[in-house]
């Protein structure tokens, strides 16, 4: 592992090497008004190799609001380094102006006030403009694009078509190569029928079939582009058994794989790669002692974590790019090779600004065709926001409140679980709940919402097993998602503790009494790892609850005491 003064001395010599990184210049112009789609895709070409990396897109086809996290914690040797910045703190490392389209894009200060200057962002069709605008610039021979996975699932009309619509509109967008974890929730066969008939090489050298061992998928591919040669090896999420159903994939094993992984990169190279990358769905902080360890690899396209970073991240010779999610930017990597080697590289991350870059018109009728079916059922409106409803960020946020909220109604329970997933947009105050943006936060293959007993020590149990996945000290250890939202009970947690002692203060909202240990609470949760979990999906609980409020409003939860940080 590297030591945090070199992660930080690494993160800044990047910038200062990597002319024309980061958002920069978008700052001034947008606070001036004057942000447009030129802005955006301005750029000093370098060599004659360019990589475009999209990740974590979760199935949004259209523009969205979607706020950065406010608590994003970083430990041990990761403490207090990006991507573990958030808000002032974070736009004085990347020296960032507080106001700027770069704040709006990369941070959560002030985040109502500046979405409703800025507009939303994302959507596949300006994706697909900021895209071909760089493949005409460069020459299509020069660009590879590659898809870091979570791909297919986040949305209604995924979960609807199994993927389709998403693999539809990546194909069209010409993705090379991706790489994947939540893809995994449509189960074994599914997956293995859209790899067949897909023309994107799905890549993945840490499964193995279970029986004899094999590799499942291609573990890497060599491209040609601009002269120089390209090895991309893929990285599925090494956790995706633990993390998702073991039983919607039952025959496949994952893991790691560093020396499997070490293997690819010398035989790539023996093959004659000018320029390896690794396409990983591991983890920010994993990818780093990754990139310590494994020696050869000249770019790692990270993802999994969801964070967006302006500026590179160097591990010795290694540049580590952050992406991002929910389609808010495009990664661009012009590589400069001689001598068969990485000799430089520049980097920007284009922020994709809905309202100045203009939709492309093939994309956008696509995108229109897809969700046709499936408009009127998504545009209905439940309810009303009347407060900012967000989900990101290590702890609970407000719609994940409004979930848990729900599944106390409706489930009649004393205590709610709920996952601590990332994905899922953000409404702003006086924004309408509509049956899309609920679906956007629940749709997946296993949504039941169960209904049981469990001690109050089993339910700190839960909680330690939990905040153990994300607060180890070791990368290799964490799993990479949030802690899971917790509704009806508060607590305190010292991520800085050892494993089985963070939490304490297991307190039950109602009463404002501890919970006991011994006695057992009525709990209601979705998202279960277990087969043949009964319940209703949780998408039908929060549209009832919200039908019957109305007028959601939710501040910002207090239940959750964070020390050791």
């Amino acid at each position: 592992m590297i030591s945090r003064r070199q992660f930080l001395q690494a993160t800044a010599a990047a910038q200062a090497l990597a002319i024309g990184s980061g958002l920069g210049p978008l700052g001034k112009v947008a606070a001036q008004q004057r942000l447009t789609e030129a802005d955006i895709l301005r750029f000093d070409p370098l060599g004659t190799v360019t990589i475009l990396h999209v990740t974590d897109i979760h199935a949004q086809l259209v523009p969205l609001y979607f706020r950065e996290p406010s608590v994003n914690l970083g430990v041990g040797e990761a403490k207090g380094v990006p991507p573990h910045l958030t808000d002032a703190a974070f736009r004085a490392h990347f020296k960032i102006a507080a106001g700027s389209a770069d704040a709006y894009a990369l941070t959560s200060e002030d985040f109502t006030a500046l979405a409703r200057n800025y507009g939303r962002m994302g959507g596949m069709d300006r994706v697909a403009r900021l895209i071909k605008a760089v493949r005409a610039e460069r020459g299509a021979d020069k660009v590879l694009l590659l898809d870091g996975g979570d791909t297919w699932q986040g949305s209604w009309t995924s979960l609807k078509t199994q993927g389709q619509d998403m693999v539809g509109v990546m194909e069209a967008l010409g993705v090379e190569a991706m790489t994947s974890h939540w893809e995994f929730t449509y189960g074994e066969e599914r997956v293995k029928e859209i790899v067949e008939r897909s023309k994107i090489a799905f890549l993945a050298q840490n499964i193995r079939d279970s029986e004899w061992q094999e590799p499942v998928f291609p573990p890497r591919r060599l491209f040609e582009k601009g002269g120089a040669k390209i090895a991309v090896i893929g990285q599925a999420f090494p956790r995706t058994p633990i993390a998702n159903p073991r039983w919607m994939m039952p025959k496949w094993e994952f893991g790691l794989r560093e020396d499997d992984l070490a293997k690819q990169v010398d035989e790539a190279r023996a093959e004659g790669a000018d320029i390896v990358v690794l396409l990983s769905h591991n983890g920010f902080d994993v990818d780093a002692k990754l990139a310590a360890r494994v020696k050869g690899l000249d770019v790692v396209l990270t993802a999994h974590t969801h964070d967006a970073m302006p500026g590179i991240v160097k591990v010795g010779d290694t540049a580590l790019v952050a992406t991002g999610s929910h389609g808010k930017f495009v990664s661009r990597l012009d590589i400069e090779v001689k001598d068969r080697r990485m000799a430089g590289l520049r980097y920007k991350l284009m922020p994709v600004f809905a309202d100045a870059i203009t939709p492309d018109a093939e994309t956008a009728a696509m995108i229109e065709a897809i969700r046709k079916p499936y408009a009127a059922e998504l545009a209905r409106e439940i309810g009303r926001a009347d407060s900012l409803l967000f989900r990101r960020g290590n702890f609970n946020g407000t719609f994940d409140d409004l979930i848990a909220q729900a599944i106390l109604a409706e489930r009649d329970a004393e205590i709610a679980l709920s996952p601590g997933f990332r994905w899922g947009g953000t409404l702003l105050p006086g924004d309408p709940i509509t049956f899309e943006a609920i679906t956007n936060a629940t749709a997946m293959t296993y949504p039941a919402c169960y209904r049981t007993e469990m001690t109050g020590r089993q339910i700190k149990e839960i909680l330690e097993d939990v905040a153990d996945n994300i607060f180890h000290p070791d990368p290799y250890f964490q799993g990479g998602g949030d802690m899971v939202r917790v509704g009806g009970a508060g607590y305190a947690i010292d991520i800085g503790k050892p494993a089985g002692q963070r939490i304490s203060d297991l307190t039950l909202l109602k009463t404002g009494q501890p919970l006991d240990p011994a006695r057992r609470y009525t709990v209601a949760g979705w998202a279960s790892v277990n087969q043949g979990t009964e319940g209703p999906p949780v998408w039908e609980l929060v549209e009832k609850y919200v039908a019957r409020v109305r007028n959601v409003r939710l501040e910002p939860n207090s239940a959750v005491k964070v020390t050791g940080a």
